[in-house]
């Protein structure tokens, strides 16, 4: 029944449908490659004139960050504090992965007795003020380059204002 006849049948049959897509994607990338100029670069071809200025759209306003904290909803900041619970706790002293945020708001960075911070954590100094934990949640990695936190940010500010804002009533 399974003899060497029909393992040569199956084995040529892969062989030819795995010829048929290699030529098929070699005639796509014929009849669909982008050219390049003679310097390397990738020119557009054409452009379509809109009768707008190229400033990039209309102009985002700025607002401060202590007026969107002024205005915070700690609800909200309760409810996008489940993104941070797989590496944080707000119970006084018990830490995870991070370390406990009960308190955070004003504590000194990297102040907590029995965690190991990074080095670039426990050497930053200063205080967690809303200010600052506004630049860190907005980007760890760039807020503190060396930092174990892993989280790439919140780009929100008024998430990141609800959050702080809900942190702070924790331990009030």
């Amino acid at each position: 029944m399974f003899d060497t006849m029909t393992l040569t049948k199956i084995v040529g049959g892969f062989c030819g449908a795995f010829l048929v897509f290699l030529l098929g994607g070699f005639a796509a990338e014929l009849i669909y490659h982008e050219a390049e100029s003679h310097d390397g670069e990738h020119h557009q071809a054409y452009t379509i004139e809109t009768g707008e200025d190229d400033d990039g759209g209309e102009e985002v306003v700025e607002v401060a960050f202590t007026e969107v904290y002024a205005a915070a909803d700690t609800e909200a900041g309760e409810r996008l504090f489940r993104q941070c619970q797989a590496c944080h706790k707000v119970e006084d002293g018990a830490n995870g992965t991070g370390p406990h945020l009960f308190g955070v708001v004003g504590r000194e960075i990297g102040a907590i007795a029995g965690y190991k911070y990074s080095d670039a954590m426990g050497t930053a100094g200063g205080d967690w003020s809303p200010e600052a934990l506004d630049g860190f949640l907005a980007n760890p990695k760039s807020y503190t380059p060396g930092t174990k936190m892993t989280y790439k940010g919140l780009p929100n500010v008024e998430d990141r204002a609800n959050l702080i804002a809900w942190l702070d009533s924790l331990d009030g």
